[in-house]
């Protein structure tokens, strides 16, 4: 809510709606910059997971459709040149080994933020007599991170996070890349479904694989991202 002063203010509020008056003791022990990267950590968390279900999804629909084509034979490209036929759920399982190195290199993610950074407070601790061991329990993490100056400052996950959505995207854009090639009038290789195309204002005959030009060329805004938050922390 842009009414409240910063995404501190707005965890406040909402945890308000959520538990009442007991949220008022949430700096108890507590500073700005231990909960924020704790909630950082748990929404990377989160998100992950809900990639990494995607990503099954799509090895599976993948696995199907291979089955399906074993017999059919496609040529294989070098140099955009036809070089060696193939078949093609041989080719199908080439995002099959892809994604699967994806989704590892998620889940690698998950183990390595695994640390819980609430106790810290704003530096160096508190003084209050807290368990934190507890508290990463509750938080769903497997223990609690050990430097209280360098949690405050970390932000290797996010850098961890962003890396891998960006290899990621970049499977995804080639997959697209593909598709659009082959879908050409060049290549007429394969014809889309209406469901992925759409048309032209003054050529009707034309149906235009948009879908796949935007997943193209939404890989680069995701580069972009990543390198944002290298610049930023460069110099913290």
């Amino acid at each position: 809510n842009k009414k409240y002063e910063d995404i501190h203010m707005n965890i406040e509020k909402r945890l308000f709606q959520i538990i009442g008056e007991e949220a008022g003791y949430i700096h108890t022990a507590r500073s700005r910059n231990d909960q924020v990267i704790t909630d950082f950590k748990m929404w990377i968390r989160s998100a992950t997971k809900e990639i990494n279900t995607n990503l099954e999804k799509i090895i599976k629909s993948t696995l199907r459709l291979s089955e399906k084509n074993i017999e059919t034979v496609m040529p294989g490209f070098t140099h955009l040149k036809n070089a060696q036929p193939v078949s093609f759920a041989h080719y199908l399982m080439t995002y099959v080994e892809i994604f699967k190195r994806d989704k590892k290199r998620f889940k690698n993610n998950i183990e390595s933020l695994n640390e819980c950074p609430l106790g810290v407070a704003a530096l160096s601790g508190t003084s209050f007599n807290i368990d934190r061991h507890y508290t990463a329990k509750k938080l769903g993490f497997s223990y609690p991170t050990n430097n209280s100056i360098d949690t405050v400052s970390d932000r290797d996950f996010v850098l961890d996070f962003l890396f891998s959505i960006s290899v990621c995207s970049i499977h995804i854009s080639r997959i697209a890349e593909e598709l659009i090639i082959w879908n050409s009038d060049g290549f007429n290789l394969i014809h889309l479904s209406d469901k992925v195309v759409t048309g032209s204002s003054i050529m009707p005959q034309k149906k235009n694989p948009d879908l796949l030009e935007y997943l193209r060329g939404k890989t680069g805004s995701i580069y972009g991202n990543l390198f944002s938050m290298l610049t930023i922390l460069k110099g913290l």
